[in-house]
């Protein structure tokens, strides 16, 4: 069943890329959250690495349609890779940072509390 749902999501994320130029982030996040049951923190690190076909494509037919201002996304790329490097061990060491809404419920329903107590049911 899971394999089914992760194509499902390839199939839908690369959809609304294509029809309304947002990154598939904006569908594979919540989507691994709420429905596979990841946590932010993997979704996230998942979609990371799922979108690289993406963006490698995207940019590709871009160039070829002469759609790239090469300068800015150079000056784009080194800026976002130096302040990620400077933030991703943060977010590593502190996962609940930056988790918010439905990915943070669906979270805590997965993790049981430290007390022992059943894991937090939500909706």
């Amino acid at each position: 069943m899971d394999a089914v749902l992760v194509i499902l999501l390839g199939v839908a994320a690369g959809a609304v890329a294509g029809l309304f130029g947002v990154g598939g982030g904006i569908v594979f996040v919540p989507t691994l959250t709420l429905v596979l049951g990841l946590t932010q923190l993997e979704a996230e690190a998942t979609s990371l690495l799922a979108i690289i076909p993406v963006a490698l494509l995207g940019s590709w037919r871009q160039t070829r349609a002469g759609q790239v201002r090469w300068r800015d996304a150079t000056i784009m790329g080194l800026l976002s890779v130096g302040t990620a490097i400077a933030g991703a061990p943060d977010r590593v060491r502190h996962p609940a940072v930056g988790d918010c809404g439905p990915a943070r419920a669906a979270s805590a329903r997965r993790r049981p509390s430290s007390a022992g107590e059943p894991p937090l049911r939500v909706g």
